[in-house]
């Protein structure tokens, strides 16, 4: 018999933090989000989300071996801005069981009836660099740290309980051309000299994180703000991504582009890829995690793209080819072998188009899946 059991003891934090390194044990595409971070989903001191959502955790027993688990977010700044009442389910985790899946649903939306919602969808996050989208293609390539791997079977447990596709993401893998082009070298000076430009510099990268920081987010809330699952990001919100990327962040591959002003106007950064490095200390700092990663991103083979923000105002103006020519650069300079993008929504014409410029492969798809609830 299946027992579905609310998350509330911290045995029970615990179990549902620690069961997917149970059920990927062995599985070499899988990569552990930090244990230490996931913990801190339950801590209304640390998860600063909690000043705008509510949330809920289940888990799945059976003869009170862990099966399954899946969390509940009722995320209200998106709600207002969509004028919605969603919820949006995340961390679900399950063994091949529709009855188990099944379960784990209906909880969640009985949950979300008791609070007035009537559609849930996802995987999504408290925020947009929060976890997101299903894997339904590409299972047999690496996850980045910054997504979730799943099994093959999760799609089919998901329709199973009566979800169906609201909408998908495209993942590419981006390749460094063996020889610069000289032409989007020109391009690229003569795009910042036309509109008075200048890429941003600082001495190290806590005055370039100080410096810029702002800046940067609020480009990120005028550039993603309109986009699917998006909420813009309040200023706890912000300290709190600054804190949780501050160690992984290189100035190799971060741009700023500011005006006349000193104001930023675009930006656009990748990361050392810390997928191996925490693959093989199982999401873990210690005893030896922090070094593996301080390895990786002192000496990547593959970088994970992170975004490219740009004001609306300077959008169509050939600043994504100033911030591509950047990021290739600094990967052919460093031997990089590829980068892998973040997620692409499958509708945004323009974010495909320009990965065409280069050697690339779509590898991946993502999904998110939506369910409207009877009365």
């Amino acid at each position: 018999m299946i027992e579905i059991k609310e998350v509330k003891s911290r045995r029970d934090k615990a179990r549902f933090v620690d069961f997917p390194t149970k059920l990927y044990e062995g599985c070499p595409y899988y990569v552990h989000p930090l244990r230490s971070d996931e913990m801190n989903l339950f801590n209304r001191k640390k998860n600063v989300s909690y000043d705008d959502c509510e949330a809920v955790y289940y888990l799945a027993l059976k003869d009170d071996k862990v099966v399954g688990r899946i969390a509940g977010i009722i995320q209200n700044l998106y709600n207002e801005k969509t004028n919605e009442k969603r919820v949006r389910f995340t961390r679900f985790d399950c063994i091949d069981d529709v009855e188990v899946a099944k379960k784990l649903f209906e909880a969640v939306e009985n949950w979300a009836r008791k609070k007035g919602m009537n559609i849930v969808h996802g995987p999504m996050g408290f925020n947009d660099l929060d976890r997101e989208g299903m894997l339904v293609e590409g299972y047999d390539h690496d996850s980045t740290f910054e997504e979730q791997y799943n099994y093959p079977y999760y799609p089919k447990l998901v329709e199973a309980c009566g979800y169906s596709k609201e909408i998908d993401w495209l993942e590419y893998k981006i390749f460094p051309p063996k020889e610069m082009d000289e032409r989007i070298d020109h391009l690229s000076d003569a795009v910042l000299k036309r509109y008075h430009l200048r890429v941003g510099t600082a001495k190290n990268k806590k005055e370039y994180i100080n410096k810029y920081k702002e800046g940067l987010f609020k480009v990120l809330d005028e550039a993603y703000g309109d986009l699917y699952g998006v909420v813009p990001f309040t200023d706890r919100l912000r300290e709190q991504i600054v804190k949780q990327f501050h160690l992984f962040i290189s100035l190799k591959y971060i741009i700023v582009i500011v005006d006349e002003n000193d104001e930023v106007v675009a930006f656009g950064f990748a990361i050392p890829s810390l997928s191996n490095a925490v693959r093989k200390s199982k999401g873990k700092f210690l005893p030896f995690g922090i070094f593996r990663m301080l390895k990786a991103i002192k000496k990547p083979r593959v970088v994970d793209f992170g975004l490219i923000g740009i004001k609306k105002s300077y959008q169509n103006k050939g600043l994504t080819a100033v911030i591509l020519r950047f990021v290739m650069q600094q990967m052919k300079n460093e031997n990089i072998e590829y980068c892998e993008t973040n997620l692409n929504l499958e509708d945004n014409i323009k974010i495909h188009l320009q990965w065409k410029n280069f050697e690339h492969e779509q590898h991946k798809r993502r999904r998110s899946y939506v369910k409207k609830l009877d009365s």
